[in-house]
C-alpha cells in the first residue's frame, strides 16, 4: 500500500531559545514518532524491538483502510449506532488496519529492501535494526490473526457463505504477488498502481458492507471504478523512489514516462474518476451528494497546482497532505449517498 508520509517539520526556535540541544531535542522527537509511524524522514537508532515491529507495519498507512470499512458500512445503509455495531466496526477497521495493513506493509519491506537500502536506508531491514527470520515471524502472525478475525466477523453476521475471510485471504493475495517474486505486480506502474488502489478503496468498502448488509454487484464495480483514482494516489508514492526504482530495473509511471508526465497522468486520473463517480450520483438522483463530491475536487485541482505540479519529487508528500483529505471525504459522501439510494 502507499506510504501517506509528511515531511519532518522544521524545529521552531523562538527568540532565547536558539541553543543547539533545543534544536537537537525538536528534531529527535520528531524523528521517533516519524520511526514508529513508519514515516519517510525517520532515523535508525532505536533499539525497541516492538516499536521496530510497529515500524514494519507503518501505521501511518492504516487509516485509509480503516476509513474504506467505514464507507463500506456507510453504504450498506443497514448500519445502526448502538454499542454492539461499534464494537464490530472497530474489529473489522483492526482486521483491515493493524493486521492485513499490517501484514502488507511487512511483506513489503521484506521485499523492497534492496530498494529502502538505496531510497531509505534507515528502514529496519536495511539498517540491520530486525533479521530476516523474526519479520517472516511476524509476516505468518499478523497474516493469521487477520483471517481468523474475518472468519469470526463472518459468524458475527451470519455469513452461510465466508465473504469476509474470502475477501481478507485474496486481499492478503494480491498484498503478497504486489511485492514478491515472480510476479511482483509494483514492477509495473499500471498493474501495481491498481492493485494498490483497488487495496485502499475497494476491498475495505466491500467488508465494511458485507459485514452489515448484502455486498453486490454494483458495489463491486463502483468501488472498482473509484480505485482507478486510488491508482493516481498510489502513483504519487512513487515520485520518492525513482531513482532505486531506476536501479532496480521496476518500471514505475516515473520511470516509465518521465516526472512530469506522470505527475499529469496522477492527477487526471484523482480528478477524472472522481468526477465520474459524481456522473453516477447524478443518474441515481442523488444530486446534493453528486454535488459535494464536485466541490471537493476543486481544493484537490488547487493543491495540484501548488504543489504536484510545480515540482512532484520535492512536493509529493505535501501534495498527498494536504489533497488527500478531500478525496478520502469524498469517498465517505459516495459511501453516504449510495447507502440513502440503497444502492
Amino acid at each position: 500500500m502507499p506510504d501517506l508520509n509528511s515531511s519532518p517539520a522544521e524545529p521552531i526556535v523562538e527568540a532565547g531559545a536558539d541553543e543547539p540541544s533545543d534544536i537537537d531535542a525538536s528534531t529527535t522527537q520528531g524523528s521517533a514518532v516519524r520511526q514508529i509511524l513508519g514515516m519517510r524522514g525517520a532515523k535508525a537508532g532505536d533499539t525497541s524491538i516492538w516499536k521496530i515491529r510497529l515500524q514494519l507495519m507503518k501505521p501511518i498507512t492504516w487509516i485509509p483502510l480503516m476509513w474504506g470499512v467505514i464507507c463500506g458500512a456507510a453504504s450498506s445503509g443497514n448500519y445502526t449506532w448502538t454499542l454492539e455495531n461499534g464494537l464490530i466496526s472497530a474489529a473489522c477497521m483492526l482486521l483491515a488496519g493493524p493486521l492485513l495493513a499490517g501484514y502488507t506493509q511487512t511483506v513489503n519491506e521484506l521485499y523492497d529492501r534492496d530498494i529502502d537500502a538505496i531510497n531509505e536506508p534507515y528502514r529496519p531491514i536495511p539498517s540491520g535494526a530486525i533479521s530476516l527470520p523474526q519479520v517472516v515471524t511476524q509476516v505468518w502472525v499478523l497474516l493469521i490473526a487477520g483471517i481468523g478475525l474475518a472468519f469470526t466477523l463472518d459468524r458475527w453476521a451470519g455469513h452461510e457463505f465466508p465473504t469476509i475471510t474470502v475477501m481478507a485471504i485474496g486481499g492478503s493475495f494480491l498484498a503478497y504477488i504486489y511485492s514478491a517474486p515472480p510476479l511482483k505486480l509494483k514492477r509495473n506502474g499500471w498493474l501495481g498502481g491498481y492493485a494498490l488502489g483497488a487495496s485502499y478503496i475497494a476491498i475495505p468498502w466491500w467488508t465494511g458492507h458485507a459485514l452489515f448488509g448484502d455486498l453486490n454487484w454494483t458495489i463491486v464495480l463502483l468501488t472498482l471504478f473509484y480505485s482507478l483514482a486510488g491508482l493516481g494516489i498510489a502513483v504519487v508514492n512513487d515520485f520518492k523512489s525513482v531513482q532505486g526504482d531506476q536501479q532496480l530495473g521496476l518500471k514505475s509511471l516515473p520511470v516509465m514516462f518521465g516526472v512530469m508526465t506522470a505527475a499529469w497522468l496522477c492527477v487526471l486520473m484523482i480528478d477524472i474518476f472522481q468526477a465520474g463517480v459524481a456522473a453516477y450520483l447524478i443518474r441515481i438522483h442523488e444530486n446534493r451528494y453528486a454535488a459535494i463530491l464536485l466541490l471537493l475536487i476543486i481544493p484537490q485541482i488547487t493543491f495540484q497546482d501548488m504543489y504536484f505540479l510545480r515540482n512532484p519529487l520535492e512536493n509529493d508528500v505535501k501534495y498527498q497532505a494536504s489533497a488527500q483529505p478531500f478525496l478520502v471525504l469524498g469517498m465517505l459522501v459516495t459511501a453516504l449517498a449510495l447507502g440513502q439510494a440503497g444502492v
